[in-house]
């Protein structure tokens, strides 16, 4: 049983991580600049394409610190399935990968793979921000606060439809501000 564990387990892996390391569809453009300073902190994610872990997420937040080496420090959290759940910590590593712009970074949640990870939107007060992939497979709404308004999210999702997403798949994720 634990040998057919470990082969599931690396086969998830290297179906996740072939899935995250090639880049694939129309070119998908960042924003233009991103002052990494003013990005780190703390996000709640408002509505993503969740990923196999962050399915059944609520109160999730996404918190950025940077090193001192320039990569970036990740906090996932999240309660699974309910405001009540469990409480899930995951702790990626981010990797700048334009530096002049600093909206294009990798992502690595198991090493050595890395995936793609785009600042696709970003108000310009760093309220809210949008992270994309360009096979358009998952993204990521998040904002400083646990909601925002429906106007700007229908904006939001308007623009992911314009960039290629399939829209059908974007879920909010359940905030209960303090939670």
């Amino acid at each position: 049983m634990k040998r057919l564990s470990a082969l599931l387990f690396i086969t998830l892996v290297l179906a996740f991580a072939s899935g995250c390391t090639e880049e694939g569809g129309a070119p998908m453009d960042t924003v233009k600049q991103v002052d990494l300073e003013r990005f780190m902190g703390k996000w709640y994610v408002i509505a993503n394409i969740p990923t196999f872990v962050e399915k059944g997420a609520y109160n999730a937040v996404e918190s950025y610190a940077l090193n001192p080496d320039g990569t970036i420090a990740t906090t996932f959290t999240f309660n699974k399935d309910g405001f009540d759940g469990p409480l899930k910590t995951h702790n990626p590593k981010g990797f700048v990968r334009d530096t002049t712009t600093n909206a294009l970074w990798w992502m690595q949640f198991i090493w050595p793979f890395k995936a793609d990870f785009r600042i696709v939107w970003l108000e310009p007060d760093y309220s809210i921000t949008v992270i994309g992939r360009a096979k358009r497979d998952y993204v990521w709404i998040m904002a400083r606060a646990p909601e925002i308004s429906q106007a700007k999210y229908e904006e939001i999702v308007a623009f992911l439809g314009g960039l290629g997403y399939d829209t059908s798949k974007i879920e909010k994720v359940p905030q209960r501000p303090g939670g």
